[in-house]
Parts: structure tokens; sequence; C-alpha cells
């Protein structure tokens, strides 16, 4: 059920309540700003057609990107706003939610999610944060995300564009790109390289995500810092 498209008696008791974020960020010359936010929105709603009873809430599309902030279009509202905004959103929420889940897909939103559910934890609010890991191939718009939005959103991807970016592996660049932003790093904004990416290995790669994601949301534990952990996989 999404949140957004229904009216409050609709609302069953206690749900768990799927929150996808996403950022508004640069993804290279052949990816949409949106990239994360569609991804993010794309498992949850998969996830919650094995989580009975849950509600999938409109996306969180502004987060804390800073380190594309030297990209034109990228939007970011930094860490200590997203912060504020998931502790009220859980405070809310949890009036009539059971457990609140924060499906990111974000690496840059983690400080703010795992200050926020650890704080909101503290009070007791059943809260709890999983990430949409897409790095298992590349960083950032290369193979793995071109081939999520070829599948989810292939006319928001412009393929005669995409080319390879920077290669390295995220121990190398990480120093530089804390320190001065992913344009230090990648001229083009890419970490990974988008050639050979298409639809159905987008397809598989989102249902392999839904199932890990399932799995943590059905039978996980929530660690020290706020993240779920699956037990098991759902298929």
């Amino acid at each position: 059920m999404r949140l957004a498209h229904s009216a409050w008696p609709d609302i069953a008791d206690k749900p768990t309540v799927l929150v996808p974020i996403g950022s508004i960020e640069q993804h290279g010359p052949h990816l949409p700003f949106d990239t994360d936010s569609v991804i993010a929105v794309a498992v949850a709603q998969g996830v919650a057609g094995h989580v009975e009873g849950s509600v999938v809430a409109p996306p969180i599309m502004y987060g804390s990107s800073g380190e594309h902030q030297m990209f034109p279009g990228t939007c970011s509202i930094g860490s200590a706003a997203l912060q504020m905004m998931l502790v009220e959103l859980v405070r809310s929420m949890r009036t009539w939610a059971g457990q609140v889940v924060f499906v990111n897909a974000h690496g840059g939103n983690l400080t703010a999610l795992v200050a926020a559910v650890t704080q909101m934890r503290g009070e007791g609010h059943d809260s709890a944060w999983i990430p949409c890991a897409t790095e298992d191939i590349d960083l950032h718009a290369g193979l793995t995300e071109t081939s999520l939005m070829l599948h989810l959103r292939p006319e928001s991807v412009q393929l005669n564009r995409a080319e390879p970016g920077n290669t390295c592996s995220l121990q190398e660049i990480l120093p530089l790109l804390m320190a001065e932003g992913v344009g230090a790093v990648s001229a083009n904004g890419i970490l990974g390289d988008p050639a050979g990416a298409d639809a159905d290995r987008g397809a598989r790669l989102l249902g392999r995500m839904i199932a890990d994601t399932t799995g943590a949301v059905l039978d996980g534990t929530v660690d020290a810092r706020g993240r779920l952990s699956p037990h098991a996989t759902v298929s």
C-alpha cells in the first residue's frame, strides 16, 4: 500500500512503514538526478509485496549530497537537516505505526540515518534503516546503477552519453573524495564504468536487493548503529 495514495481508514493497525530515502544529485552525464530515489522506491515497493500490512511512505528525495555539490543540479540539505527530519518523521509515524524502516539508496545519508535511528531507538521507538546496496560492482553511476535505471525507467537514461569514470576502489579514492568531493576524483562524476549495462541485468539486481531487504525486514536484527541485517533471504 502506498501511503500517499490512501486515506486514513485504509491504514492497518500498527503497520510496518517503509520510507525510501534517496537524493537529488548528479549521476554522471547519462543518468538522472533522482536515480537513488527511484531505486529506493522500487526496493521498498518490492519489499511491501512480501510484508503483510506494510505501507510505503513517499520518498525522501533530498538527502546529504555535499560530496557532489561541485556538479550543477545537485541539491543537498546536509546531514544535520536530514537527521532532524528523520527524527521528527519517526516521532510522528510512531503514533500509528508499529515499526519504521528507512530504505536508503544513498551512502551520503548514513551519518544522518545512524544518528537519527539510534536516537529514536533510545527514546523507545521501533525504527531501523537498511541499505539498498549497489556498490558490489561499482560505486556510482556505473554498471550497477545504469542497469537498474534501464530496467526501472529507461526513458531517463541517455546511453549515448555513458562513458567510463574513475574505476579505482573506494579505498584508493576515499581520502581525496572525503577532502574535496567526487569532482576531485572523477571529472564526469562517474565512479565505475557503465559499459555493458542492460535492463535484464538491472532486473536481476533489483530482485536480489528486494530479496535481501525483505529477509531483513521479516527476520532480521538491528545492530548498535540501527541497521537491520538479515538472518534469511526471501525469494
